[in-house]
């Protein structure tokens, strides 16, 4: 059984056109999260609306993007300020009925960051780009980094204060590497833990499945693991040419 302290969870689901496992979804979340958003991503069904009918909250963002969707939910729960905000997808391939597996450690303040580590459980859970990519991903992390990420699992659980540090700007692909990669940069605890991962409940996977999003994908990906990694050899660059004129100085 969880262990929240009084800590406010809240829970962003960026949701487009996923009208036919929503539903699903929405029931297994735990009691234990007080806020439930869904980021609706210009969904042209009823998504939105039966968000609402089971006592979601939802947002509207127009601009296409997984990302663009995280942080609409994000800038409106600055008004509530939860003490820890989780993500997962609204396509029922996650095992949110488990939520609180990641949430446990940071309310027990053992961890800022935790994230799931997909275990497929049914053939096609995880496609062979899928599984490739990550393979790529976190192993060029590791070269670069020296931090051994097993996956880059939608579902994830991160403090508040955590998050805003964080400062995340990604609006489509690259969100959860960009997460994981500026926790690595601002020093945060992280954790992994395993949990079953299946295929999505209903409808179409608007990006694993289809070509162009898997290209997408995976080039917006490395771009961000690139980017973030010569970002910070600037800021150290900087840092010890500073060192340098103080000690002349």
């Amino acid at each position: 059984m969880m262990r929240k302290d009084r800590k406010t969870i809240a829970l962003i689901l960026p949701a487009r056109n996923e009208a036919p496992a929503l539903p699903s979804v929405l029931e297994q979340i735990p009691a234990e999260v007080d806020y439930v958003i869904v980021a609706d991503n210009g969904s042209t069904d009823t998504t939105a609306q039966i968000a609402k009918d089971y006592g979601a909250i939802v947002v509207h963002e127009e601009k296409v993007g997984y990302g663009a969707a995280c942080l609409s939910g994000i800038k409106m729960l600055k008004a509530i300020r939860p003490d820890i905000v989780a993500f997962a997808d609204a396509d029922g391939s996650d095992a949110i009925a488990r939520l609180c597996e990641l949430v446990d450690p940071i309310a027990d303040g053992h961890a800022d960051l935790v994230i799931e580590r997909r275990i497929p459980v049914n053939p096609g859970a995880l496609t062979h780009q899928q599984r490739f990519g990550n393979w790529l991903a976190t192993s060029l992390i590791r070269l670069l980094w020296g931090h051994a990420y097993t996956d880059l699992g939608p579902m994830r659980a991160i403090k508040w204060s955590s998050l805003i540090q964080l400062d995340m700007k990604d609006k489509n692909y690259g969100w959860t590497v960009e997460m994981q990669m500026k926790a690595l940069k601002t020093g945060l605890r992280i954790m992994e833990l395993p949990l079953p991962y299946l295929k999505r409940a209903a409808g179409r996977s608007k990006v694993s499945r289809t070509l162009r999003g898997t290209a997408g994908a995976g080039i917006k990906i490395l771009w961000i693991i690139l980017r973030e990694t010569i970002s910070d050899s600037r800021i150290s660059s900087n840092k010890n040419r500073q060192k340098v004129t103080k000690d002349a100085a």
